[in-house]
């Protein structure tokens, strides 16, 4: 198993039920799990497996976690949600953010 660039080059194996294994760093890299979804394109004497991800738009690419919803987002919609962030961590810091209850029992 060999990596070039960020691709990886290896023979896998076909069991007699028609099944291979993804070796565990590629399953890592693309966040693989059990029970996950792949899409297969095949031509020629190729084949391409792809992650079929849910409807939540929400993915790693390159470690950052990236929102796509397929459509663009404009500006004002992006400056709309930042500011609202940010004037709730502002008063979060000032204590007029949401009350945490703490769980902790008081000692005697």
């Amino acid at each position: 198993m060999e990596w070039y660039n960020a691709i990886m080059n290896t023979t896998l194996t076909v069991d007699k039920a028609g099944r291979v294994v993804l070796p565990k760093p590629v399953r890592d890299e693309m966040q693989l799990r059990a029970g996950d979804s792949l899409e297969l394109e095949s031509s020629e004497d190729r084949i391409v497996l792809r992650p079929r991800r849910g409807e939540s738009g929400l993915r790693k690419k390159q470690g950052i976690w990236v929102f796509s919803t397929g459509e663009p987002i404009s500006a004002e919609a992006t400056d709309g949600i930042l500011r609202q962030i940010r004037r709730e961590r502002e008063l979060s810091f000032l204590g007029n953010g949401p009350v945490r209850v703490s769980r902790r029992k008081k000692r005697r």
